[in-house]
């Protein structure tokens, strides 16, 4: 008796479901079909183009409205289908000689259409090839018929740019929307023959890989789980830009980038505004050094610059005076031409004092200071104001920061310039010197080596500076350098007139967690597409869209426990560190 009570509840109850998703009515019109509170519209693809690119209908997947696609493939009989063609194919010559025969001129679309025959039947003769009868439906959802006209505008409008060409399936809506339901039932039945080339590229999810026999690990490809592995020195540059909100991880992801760059045997240099890398310099016995007006750490930016190979004494020469009036302008701002050319003599008799000339031996010889410049100006008529804007970097209150010998040596394999106890008006000077050091470096020795630049807007906001940087990320390849340009400031680097040919020149994009609104500028540099600016309001910490070259792909950073300890710049986890530490002491 139980059982049976079951069944019959069993069956009262599958009779009021069928009720809840069965539509109260349906209205079928020539154009669309009406429910009680939607309307729905079937198209179908009358006419594709020549060539078929893949993933062209990804524009259509990544439309934020309410569309189910159906496709149908069916195959064809290939002797049939090589018979048709034979046939065509004989019609078409004798066209052509029909036209030859009344002296026309050549019809290029005939040669074209005979030559496509022929090689689509000599494919199909040796089995390289299919053909498929192919349906493609487009079922558009909306709450009412002008919402759903504006819907099949863009979708049609999308397809258009491909192409092609799409229409009503008028007097067949119902048939359209059976083609849609889970049953593999074609009512509509209106197809087009298309090898399967063509039919291989409705496929509408492109999922790309980044993965290389060489190379280091970046993270995981949250898109198809594959590791992202590569060598950004195998691309067109080795250049980098890394762009994310504060706290998305970009620091933690540069982080585990420069451990296994170290252990790929390259050299790694970092300038670090914050201190965030110093204890990654104590963990691989690197050098730290700490750029400050109370330091022992200098650097003299009048240091005879290095010749590097292949290049000419006098052109290296010029080049460093003109990186030094560069320099100055950071320091004491814009310049009138006649001031420039004022300092740019001054330059030139500064190291002429120290018998310093681009026509004789310059190397090994004891360059002048930031004092001896204020000193030529001195003594040069319209030098006392240039001269005078120096007074706080030679004997005020800066005086101890740049009018200094150069007492650091690099030659580590991770060398940190910590500038984090310097005021924020001497930052820009500081990073200008210490890039021109390592410019200087580079070029005296040809490895591979990064170059990481964290918070990277401070040197922006000084178009000199600016400029400087856009200099190394253009000639770095040549010297088998990598620079990386970290900011979370995306607006002031981009504002910059040379933040975008940074990016021109850098093969490796690196966009994390973002703010909505840098979203409209990032999206004009980088082409994004609305889901893609979409994607990256709302990644977690440690995720991001990674550009290499032509692929780009989503990534999810992903450390070792030991190299999370190493670096870790969460608070309550240096904390456990910390006290673990004096534990085992």
């Amino acid at each position: 008796m139980e059982q049976i009570g079951a069944e019959e509840l069993y069956q009262k109850t599958a009779s009021t479901f069928r009720d809840l998703v069965t539509p109260v009515g349906m209205e079928i019109t020539p154009s669309l079909l009406r429910f009680s509170d939607k309307v729905v519209r079937t198209m179908f693809i009358a006419g594709y183009p020549k060539f078929l690119d893949v993933g062209w209908l990804s524009p259509i997947i990544n439309v934020n409205q309410t569309i189910n696609i159906s496709m149908f493939f069916h195959p064809m009989d290939t002797e049939k289908i090589l018979e048709n063609l034979r046939k065509k194919a004989t019609q078409l010559e004798a066209q052509m000689i029909g036209e030859q025969e009344k002296g026309l001129i050549r019809n290029p679309m005939l040669e074209t259409a005979l030559q496509d025959i022929e090689t689509l039947r000599d494919s199909l003769t040796r089995g390289e090839d299919k053909m498929f009868y192919v349906s493609c439906y487009f079922t558009m959802i909306a709450n009412d018929e002008k919402a759903l006209n504006a819907l099949e505008a863009q979708i049609t409008g999308l397809l258009g740019q491909k192409m092609v060409e799409l229409k009503q399936a008028v007097f067949q809506q119902f048939e359209g929307y059976e083609a849609h339901m889970p049953l593999g039932n074609d009512n509509l039945d209106i197809h087009q023959p298309l090898n399967i080339g063509p039919a291989s590229t409705f496929f509408p999810f492109i999922s790309s890989t980044l993965m290389t026999n060489k190379g280091i690990f970046y993270g995981i490809n949250l898109q198809n789980n594959t590791p992202v592995i590569f060598d950004r020195f195998s691309l067109e540059n080795a250049n980098a830009v890394v762009f994310a909100k504060s706290g998305a991880g970009k620091s933690y992801a540069t982080k585990l980038e420069i451990i296994r760059s170290l252990m790929q045997g390259q050299e790694v240099i970092i300038i670090d505004p914050e201190n965030e890398y110093q204890h990654l310099a104590e963990a691989f016995d690197g050098s730290f050094f700490r750029i400050a007006i109370d330091s022992q750490d200098h650097m003299n930016p009048f240091d005879v610059t290095t010749i590097g190979q292949d290049e000419d004494p006098v052109s290296a020469f010029r080049q460093h005076i003109l990186d030094i009036v560069g320099l100055i302008k950071v320091m004491i701002g814009e310049l009138t031409p006649e001031h420039e050319a004022i300092l740019d003599q001054a330059i030139k008799q500064t190291y002429a004092s120290r018998d310093i000339t681009p026509d004789t031996p310059f190397l090994g010889k004891e360059p002048p200071l930031m004092e001896d410049l204020e000193t030529v100006l001195e003594t040069m008529e319209g030098g006392k104001d240039i001269a005078s804007k120096l007074y706080k970097y030679t004997k005020g209150s800066f005086a101890g920061f740049i009018n200094q010998p150069t007492t650091i040596n690099v030659g580590n394999r991770l060398t940190v310039f910590s500038i984090r106890d310097l005021d924020e008006e001497l930052r820009p000077v500081a990073m200008y010197i210490i890039l021109g050091h390592i410019w200087n470096l580079i070029r005296k020795e040809l490895k591979p080596r990064l170059l990481i630049v964290d918070e990277a807007w401070w040197l922006m906001k000084n178009n000199d500076g600016a400029n400087f940087l856009l200099s190394m990320a253009k000639r770095g390849r040549k010297y088998y350098l990598g620079l990386t340009t970290i900011t979370q400031d995306v607006d002031d680097f981009l504002k910059s007139p040379y933040g975008k040919p940074i990016i021109t020149n850098s093969s490796i994009q690196f966009l994390m967690k973002q703010a909505s609104s840098a979203m409209e500028s990032l999206g004009q540099v980088f082409s994004l597409t609305p889901p893609e600016q979409e994607t990256l309001t709302n990644l977690s910490v440690g995720e991001g869209l990674l550009f290499a070259g032509p692929k780009h792909v989503i990534v999810k950073v992903v450390s070792s426990y030991t190299e999370d300890q190493i670096i870790t710049t969460d608070p309550s986890q240096l904390l456990k560190i910390k006290q673990a530490k004096e534990q085992a002491e």
